[in-house]
């Protein structure tokens, strides 16, 4: 049976098609939660897609949080779910508690978008089981608010449980450490700024975040 993921979509989401289509392009069955229903709906895995969850009016992801759904999803994660959170799903996730530290503007200011290259540096997350420690992969960017930060105590946690898990290969926004991703303690969240689910066939110019949904559909079949 193949694992069923929901994508969390909010108004000015823009990216939810792009991961429906990329589950279900790997094998997965995929299918849209509304921000406003209060359940994951028995999904074994949950996507927080990119866009602009509520226009971003206050700061990125800061109202998303206090949609019913993200009440959901949290508990969700709390049981052991695997949750992953691309570009505004990570802003969300953050402000939602379900992941440390917080992401501001770009150094110099400036909107990203391009393809950048990501080191795996670890492979203990629901995101990562599929990609081999250390292995570079071609994925685009599209944000405005994707530098990373967090106190010096929470980097040190972060560094020293494995918590980062993808790394810029060369920094494009002056994210702290070179994060691109990061995952919970418990390894079963993980929010990420570049966009896996539009690299997933040569078509789309890379087939490199083909690994890390891989992975999430993996995890999320433990629980099928």
């Amino acid at each position: 049976m193949a694992p069923r993921v929901g994508v969390v979509q909010f108004p000015g989401s823009n990216c939810e098609l792009d991961a429906l289509e990329a589950v279900r392009l790997l094998g997965g069955e995929a299918e849209i939660l509304w921000h406003g229903d209060d359940t994951v709906n028995g999904v074994d895995a949950v996507i927080v897609p990119g866009g602009f969850a509520h226009g971003d009016y206050l700061r990125p992801g800061a109202i998303a949080r206090f949609s019913p759904a993200m009440t959901a999803v949290a508990d969700f994660a709390k049981s052991g779910g695997p949750v992953v959170g691309i570009c505004n799903g990570f802003q969300v996730l953050t402000e939602a508690g379900l992941l440390p530290g917080a992401l501001q503007k770009n150094r110099g200011l400036k909107f990203l978008c391009t393809t950048v290259e990501l080191r795996v540096d670890s492979t203990d997350s629901v995101l990562t089981t599929e990609a081999s420690e250390g292995d570079v992969l071609r994925v685009p960017i599209n944000h405005f608010e994707g530098n990373y930060t967090c106190s010096p105590e929470t980097l040190a946690e972060l560094q020293g449980n494995e918590q980062i898990v993808l790394r810029y290969v060369t920094n494009p926004n002056g994210s702290m450490d070179d994060i691109a991703g990061i995952c919970n303690a418990e390894r079963n969240v993980v929010g990420l700024m570049p966009h896996p689910e539009r690299a997933v066939s040569h078509l789309l110019g890379s087939e490199d975040g083909a690994p890390l949904l891989r992975s999430l559909l993996l995890s999320a079949s433990a629980a099928v």
